[in-house]
Parts: C-alpha cells; sequence; structure tokens
C-alpha cells in the first residue's frame, strides 16, 4: 500500500487551493494534476514492470512540458517587471510559476527516496566544499568568459527573488536533475565501472542543456556548476545539493551583474 508524506501533500493543496481560490489556477490545470496522480500510481504499483516504465515516461514528458509552460489552467503571475538591477546588467523580470513546482512535489511525494538522507555534520561538510568548488568553476569561470562582472548589491525585491529561488527554482531543479536523473542513472550505471561519475556527469550536462537559451557559455557554466551540485548530493543527499545551488545563486545575485552583462 502507498504511504503518503502528509506534510508535503497537505503544503501541496493549501498552496494550489490559494491560488485556485486567487484566480492564479484554472480548472483545466485538473488535467495536468490527473496525469501527474496516473504517473505516480504507475511507478508505485509492484506487479507491472512495463508499468513503472511508462509511468516515467509520462512524468518525464509532464515534467518537460510544466517547466516549459506548455500546460493549460496556470496563470503565471509577474511579481518583479523588467528592470536592470544595475546599469550594466539586461533587464530582469521575475514570475511566479505555478506549474514547474508540480514536478519537485511529484518527485517528493512518489520517489521520497531521492531525498538521500545524511547526517546534519556531513551535509553541511558537502554543501561547503560543493558551494567552493562550484563559485569557483561557475562564478570564476563567467568572470573569465565577461559574461558578469563585480556588482554588490541588494535591491528592494531581493527578499521576494530569496523566497521564489529557493522554493520555485533550486529546489524543483535538484529534486529533478539530481535526485531522479542523477540518482536514477546511478542505480543504472552501478555494474559499470566509474558508473557513479558517469551519472554525475551526465546529469550535469543535461542541467546545462536545459540553458542554452542564454548561450553556449551558460551551458558551459550550468555544466561545471552542475558538477559541484552533483557532488554535493552524491556526499550530503538532496538538502546539501539545494543548499549549493541556491547558496551559488545568491552569490551570483547579491555579489555580481544579474542576469548577465548586457552585450
Amino acid at each position: 500500500m502507498m504511504t503518503l508524506p502528509w506534510i508535503y501533500l497537505a503544503l501541496l493543496s493549501t498552496g494550489y487551493g490559494l491560488a485556485l481560490t486567487y484566480g492564479h489556477l484554472g480548472l483545466m490545470a485538473a488535467i495536468s494534476v490527473a496525469l501527474l496522480l496516473f504517473a505516480g500510481f504507475a511507478v508505485r504499483q509492484q506487479k507491472l514492470p512495463i508499468a513503472r516504465y511508462l509511468g516515467h515516461a509520462l512524468f518525464i514528458f509532464m515534467a518537460l512540458a510544466l517547466a516549459m509552460h506548455w500546460l493549460p489552467g496556470f496563470y503565471n503571475g509577474r511579481a518583479i517587471d523588467p528592470q536592470r538591477l544595475t546599469d550594466d546588467a539586461v533587464p530582469f523580470s521575475m514570475y511566479l510559476n505555478l506549474d514547474k513546482p508540480l514536478i519537485g512535489f511529484w518527485l517528493l511525494l512518489v520517489c521520497p527516496g531521492i531525498v538521500g538522507r545524511r547526517s546534519l555534520r556531513l551535509s553541511i561538510y558537502a554543501t561547503a566544499m560543493a558551494l567552493c568548488l562550484s563559485a569557483v568553476l561557475a562564478l570564476g569561470g563567467a568572470l573569465l568568459l565577461g559574461v558578469i562582472s563585480w556588482a554588490p548589491k541588494w535591491p528592494d525585491q531581493a527578499w521576494l527573488w530569496t523566497l521564489n529561488n529557493l522554493l520555485l527554482v533550486t529546489l524543483v531543479e535538484e529534486a529533478l536533475f539530481r535526485g531522479y536523473i542523477q540518482g536514477g542513472l546511478t542505480r543504472c550505471f552501478k555494474n559499470l565501472p566509474y558508473g557513479e561519475n558517469l551519472a554525475l556527469l551526465l546529469a550535469s550536462l543535461l542541467f546545462g542543456l536545459v540553458h542554452v537559451g542564454a548561450g553556449w557559455q551558460w551551458v558551459l557554466l550550468a555544466s561545471l556548476a552542475g558538477v559541484g551540485y552533483g557532488l554535493a548530493y552524491r556526499f550530503g543527499g538532496l538538502g546539501a545539493a539545494i543548499a549549493t545551488h541556491f547558496g551559488l545563486n545568491l552569490l551570483h545575485f547579491g555579489l555580481f551583474t544579474y542576469p548577465m552583462l548586457a552585450g
């Protein structure tokens, strides 16, 4: 019998209930929720392996569609209007997305093993080491490539950016790329020489490729950052990967050009 983590389910129900009440969620969103529920039950059943594979395939399709905002019924409001956070930066705007978080909730509800629990001491140590590595590789690389520069700031909207980036961006992305993809590939490659390293590198490359819209520089930088997040996940669990990712984003936002230098 499926045992649900009721805390996650209560948060999901409360958040999306409020979104529906205030008009940010349409009835068409029920189609996406129903498909995710179907995928979840297929993945968690034990009798038919083919059903589990089809459930994972449906989830991967839904994750792509939700991340790309292809599905109806989600009215993602703009929380920060386009503006330059520094004079030399490209304009930045921010939306509070209601579709993408469903990916993270599905993973936490259906695949709780992705959390990869570790001791608090080990998680803190892994986060500290991985954040240093990620900062050197990604932010150092960005400085060398000339896509950011030193620009300390803390604008009035920083608190909103912080909450959005932690809860609606890094948690979802790390649950997907580290917990689901890297963790799943690690299990698939467990009998291969250096299979764990191969899983980490492939997950990092996939993470880099989703940034292709920003240019090849960001594909490279995101892939390098993904190596740090992957190491944090391997040694410190999902919490360490989220903390490392959020820490790097916070350093970028607060100390350097955000999101990038204007051309």
